[in-house]
């Protein structure tokens, strides 16, 4: 079983959508480029004997009988640079993998490497040698021949009942209407062109169209090449998945557990066309077309369309989708007077909405919603909708900024206002003086928080002076409303505020900020600052460890720069990746950062809060946002990403000068913090029409993957500029993996219907501790110096000594894991299969070889023991030598892991915990030694770096535990249902120990 589907465009516009149409190409034979162990590529014309009973070539210096490999001692057929030769320096960069393939044959598993001209003519030579493996000499079924085929009946019944005079023929535009009602995204006018040239192909041109005819259309529009080779892949009679085939898909290829039978013809039931199908339980190509499309297979994993984080954190401790001037439809010089923008904010889950209060004419307070005078609206129909719409998108607190430029009388009314319209849902009780971290997202569940200023205790009058805050003072410009008795010096303004007003904030008293040290000392749980974008970038750039340290315990909030006069958006990620809480969005303004934005917060159930990482929540650990490599303690991991094809792609806007014709491309794209921000690009699809075929593999290291979005760009390729087509954006945290279809949006985040792309998706650890290295180079593993993670000195003798005694335990960690790894790698190699294949599938790839085996060799799993051994009976080729000794270090060094995973573990959390011991002392520690200035801060870092790098590889070491243990159970399963295993059911131990693990206590 593979993990690649390869297929472009045929040069010549031949269509491969069959078995059949695999092995009349095979019969004609074409010319591939046969590779040497020496690294020397030779031109050969490679053919099918008529008898199908072997394969040859020519010229050759060998004897013709030689120059031949028969079919039946094939034993396997890999697609992509998956053997030594392939793989070898020489030749790694001189073609794309998607174009080589190789034959495994004989008793000694030798191999024929092969390179062709193009990634279809490879797909076409796998798919009908491996129907050849599997059924001997017997032809394909062609459409017309013998027995009608589940799918050929299907689309015959469907005519039938299209043929209400059962003449035997229905007019055109009948024939048109069906197919477009089974495939809804395709072009009327593409079924009618193939109509046209199947009539004159057949010279029965008319109005009307024959049984066979529709068939024959239907079977050329709506197979899609690249789901039929994925389907043969899986198929065991390569026409249809039965029940067992569609579980090995699941499981194998999709990554999903526990799967049943049950499950899949519930599968069969829901999305297979034909009668027959239902009944016999066959999932044919069009029913398996229907269910890679649906919401059941989408890349987004659905766990993540509810809520599905930890709500019970510090406000704190999550993001929190916010908006700014969210009212605006436009832009801020010609955005329309309409209110309608706060419900369509609120409906897509944004929890912060700004409010800039200003004097009404008619003694009542408005909102602004353009800067043109006429464009208010009074602040208690802003109120009433908010009342109306708060908590219909997300039950979670929604924060209401106030910005007040209104008068202590008409701010008394706004008061009023808020507490009669508001009424129960406003939170007013005072913080709690004892608590250190502001209350949960669960616990404030369907509260309404004002964020504004307060007066201070001293002040006793009914209103009084509060410092003003920056942010409205743009507006308050352009409107000539500005306050003509600024402050001399250029001191910090003084606004008049009423008790009434001051009396309904609690939780989210704004404050000026002052620095870091002074927020430290004396800033309390309840007080936030606000930050202007540029202020802000200042810090990220200059000290981002002290801006992620201080969004621990308090809320900020970013505002645009008021130099943004077109509305346009900051990058999220630019303050996210510094603990930043609340990025204030113009959510009328479509393009990159709206979808940044818009993705980002859909991941937990689109409820507008997103828990931040747990290395930015936890009180002691180190954090560098600008890192530019992998960090201490998270696992970094390998995104490989195939972009196979897209579907119904529309024209771009106002692309007329083109005509029909669109050349598209992808960008795929990772933002995150530095070390992950990633840009890799396709070929662009050359007179593809709508459904071009782009077949290519990118790669991507995320080192902080809890930060990471993806976002898949498709653009025309225009010598004038490359225009948009279409996006879409997905936290990395949300991928699903295996083959998945993309659902396509337009600028403005609207779906566009029917337009996808068509991907596979596969995820692995990234082995080591240092920089990413390639993977699949054999020759060079050996030589890598093995990277250990360490502590480092803080300068204090006694905290010293207690971070060394986790050297040992540091040491051993990193090599229980990278051993497991290097073990891992090699045997999947061996077996032919990429870094991203699971232990089931090279369970699977062995027992393929040996059921095409002739000789008396066999190969047994002893599933009686706990870690079962791989035992061969009979000549053993050297291959085969070589994956069972491969097989036994993997079993022998995931044996070492698990069985001293919990002692090293142990004393990696023990070194922690002492440490942690010493934290609440530290500053008293520090002054005893003399500690201050650039001495200080590098112990506080080196302190909080330790404590980091240890809990990080304690959590390591017992995810690759749990890795471990899952390998087995897969290797348990596999050989159950291949037939390799002997002696018994899977462990029950083992199931038992895959339980879910507890997360480590922050």
């Amino acid at each position: 079983k593979k993990k690649t589907v390869s297929f472009s465009s045929m040069p010549n516009d031949r269509k491969i959508n069959s078995t059949a149409a695999c092995i009349s190409l095979m019969l004609e034979g074409c010319e591939l480029k046969k590779v040497r162990s020496n690294s020397r590529m030779y031109s050969r014309f490679f053919v099918l004997d008529a008898d199908m009973r072997s394969v040859r070539w020519e010229p050759s210096k060998k004897d013709s009988e030689k120059a031949k490999i028969e079919i039946k001692s094939v034993k396997e057929v890999r697609v992509g640079k998956k053997t030594p030769v392939l793989r070898s320096n020489g030749l790694s960069d001189q073609f794309p993998d998607e174009c080589a393939f190789s034959i495994i044959y004989g008793d000694n598993y030798e191999s024929l490497d092969l390179v062709a001209s193009s990634a279809d003519v490879v797909s076409a030579w796998v798919m009908g040698l491996r129907y050849l493996v599997s059924y001997g000499k017997h032809s394909p079924e062609t459409p017309g021949t013998g027995h009608p085929s589940l799918r050929t009946s299907w689309i015959s019944s469907v005519f039938d009942l299209a043929d209400l005079d059962k003449s035997g023929l229905i007019p055109v535009s009948r024939a048109v209407q069906l197919i477009k009602a089974l495939n809804p995204g395709m072009k009327t006018s593409t079924i009618e062109l193939k109509f046209k040239e199947l009539q004159k192909a057949s010279e029965r041109p008319g109005t009307e169209v024959a049984c066979d005819l529709f068939v024959e259309a239907y079977c050329e529009l709506c197979t899609r090449p690249e789901i039929f080779f994925l389907l043969v892949q899986f198929s065991s009679n390569k026409e249809y998945l039965g029940v067992k085939d569609l579980l090995m898909f699941l499981e194998v290829e999709q990554g999903m557990e526990g799967v049943t039978e049950e499950k899949c013809l519930e599968i069969v039931g829901k999305y297979e066309p034909s009668k027959e199908g239902r009944e016999k339980g066959y999932l044919a190509i069009d029913g398996f077309t229907r269910y890679l499309l649906s919401a059941d297979c989408s890349i987004f994993d659905p766990q993540h369309r509810k809520v599905c984080q930890d709500m019970a954190q510090p406000l704190s401790h999550y993001y929190i989708s916010s908006a700014h001037s969210a009212c605006l439809l436009e832009d801020n010089f010609w955005g329309r007077s309409d209110i309608s923008g706060y419900i369509s904010a609120l409906g897509l889950g944004c929890r912060s909405i700004e409010l800039v209060l200003w004097d009404g004419p008619e003694g009542e307070p408005v909102v602004y919603t353009s800067p043109s005078a006429a464009s208010c609206v009074p602040f208690r129909a802003v109120v009433g909708l908010i009342d109306q719409h708060a908590f219909t998108a997300s039950a979670y607190p929604l924060i209401l900024c106030l910005v007040v430029r209104c008068s202590a009388p008409q701010q008394r009314l706004a008061a009023q206002c808020l507490r009669k319209t508001l009424g129960e849902k406003l939170y007013l009780e005072p913080p709690n003086p004892v608590a250190s971290y502001l209350p949960s997202p669960e616990q404030l569940k369907g509260r309404i928080l004002i964020k504004g200023k307060k007066l201070p205790p001293s002040c006793e009058d009914s209103e009084g002076e509060v410092s003003d805050e920056e942010e409205g003072w743009e507006l308050a410009r352009r409107l000539g409303q500005e306050d003509r008795e600024a402050p001399e010096g250029g001191g910090p303004r003084r606004v008049r505020l009423s008790r009434e007003l001051s009396e309904l904030v609690s939780l989210c008293q704004a404050v000026p900020f002052q620095d870091f040290e002074s927020s430290r000392r004396g800033q309390r749980y309840w007080e936030m600052c606000s930050f202007s974008e540029v202020e802000a970038g200042r810090f990220a750039n200059e000290c981002p460890a002290e801006l992620v340290s201080y969004n621990k315990r308090f809320l900020s909030r970013i505002y645009p720069s008021p130099m943004r006069i077109d509305a346009s958006n900051m990058n999220p990620q630019d303050f996210w990746k510094c603990g930043c809480q609340m990025v204030a969005m113009n959510y009328q303004t479509p393009g990159l950062m709206m979808d940044l934005n818009a993705g980002w917060f859909r991941q937990n159930g689109a409820c507008g809060y997103v828990l931040r990482p747990a290395i930015m929540r936890e009180e002691v650990s180190y954090f560098s946002a600008n890192a530019k490599d992998s960090l201490p303690g998270v696992p970094a991991q390998l995104l490989h990403l195939k972009v196979i094809s897209g579907q119904n792609l529309p024209k771009p806007k106002g692309s007329g000068a083109k005509g029909e014709v669109v050349e598209p491309y992808v960008c795929a794209e990772i933002h995150g913090i530095p070390a992950d921000c990633a840009e890799h690009r396709t070929k662009t699809a050359l007179q593809s029409g709508d459904n071009p075929i782009f077949d290519e593999s990118l790669e991507f290291q995320i080192n902080l993957p809890e930060l990471a979005v993806l976002r898949f760009v498709v653009l025309d390729d225009d010598y004038i500029g490359d225009e948009f087509i279409a996006q879409y954006t997905i936290p990395f945290e949300c991928l699903q993996p295996g083959y998945r279809h993309v659902p396509l949006q337009s600028l403005a985040g609207e779906p566009l219907p029917h337009a996808t792309l068509f991907v596979h998706v596969a995820i692995t650890d990234r082995r080591g501790g240092g920089k990413g290295h390639r993977r699949g180079l054999a020759g060079r593993r050996g030589r890598r110096v093995r990277e250990y993670t360490s502590t480092k000195a803080t300068g204090i003798k006694a905290i010293d000594e207690v971070f060394r005694t986790a050297t040992q335990p540091l040491r051993e960690a990193t090599d229980l894991r990278e051993n497991v790894q290097n073990a891992l790698v090699s045997f999947k190699e061996l077996c032919g299969l990429t870094p991203a294949a699971n232990m089931k599938q090279c369970i699977l790839t062995v027992s393929t070889w040996l059921l095409h085996s002739d000789s008396t060799l066999s190969v047994t799993l002893n599933l009686a023991e706990q870690y079962p051994p791989m035992e061969a009976q009979g000549p053993i080729p050297d291959l085969l030598r070589k994956v069972l000794t491969a097989y036994e270090t993997m079993i022998q060094t995931s044996r070492t892991l698990i069985e001293s995973a919990d002692v090293v573990y142990g004393k990696l959390i023990q070194a922690q915990q002492a440490g942690m011991d010493f934290h609440k002392e530290l500053h008293r520690i520090e002054a005893k030694e003399g500690l201050r200035g650039r001495k200080l801060q590098k112990a506080l870092e080196s302190f909080a770096w330790n404590i980091t790098v240890l809990k990080g590889q304690a959590d390591l070491l017992k995810h690759a535990k749990a890795e471990a243990l899952d390998n087995l159970w897969q290797i348990h399963n596999a050989g159950q249902s291949c037939g390799i295993g002997r002696n018994g059911s899977a462990s029950p131990e083992l199931s038992r120990l895959r339980a879910p693990l507890e997360p480590i206590p922050e």
